[in-house]
């Protein structure tokens, strides 16, 4: 199950984070949101104990999407060592999401 991440814990969570962090930026009323969130729920049980998978609900959370740049949703950044390092705006195929991962790993 994917990582229910707040502004409350985003820092500690995602930024300090010694293993790489993919980060979904969603809504519940967002349409592609809900075609995304089937894959990253699989991808977060697939990278279990080798990455973190989390999940921040913008509606709920507009600290960090505002410090990002999240603009459209879905986006789902990827983190190393407390650095953006991947960016995927909109629906991808879930490979696009995973080879972010293991370029990290």
């Amino acid at each position: 199950m994917a990582l229910e991440i707040t502004d409350a814990t985003f820092e500690e969570t995602v930024l300090k984070s010694d293993k790489p962090v993919l980060v979904d930026f969603w809504a519940a009323w967002c349409g592609p949101c809900r075609m995304v969130g089937p894959i990253i729920e699989q991808i977060s049980e697939e990278y279990e104990g080798k990455a973190v998978v989390g999940k921040v609900d913008v509606d709920a959370n507009q600290e960090f999407a505002a410090k990002y740049g999240v603009r459209n949703i879905p986006t789902v950044l990827v983190f190393q060592n407390g650095e953006v390092v991947g960016r995927q705006v909109g629906v991808a195929p879930k490979n696009a999401y995973t080879e972010a991962i293991d370029s990290l790993l």
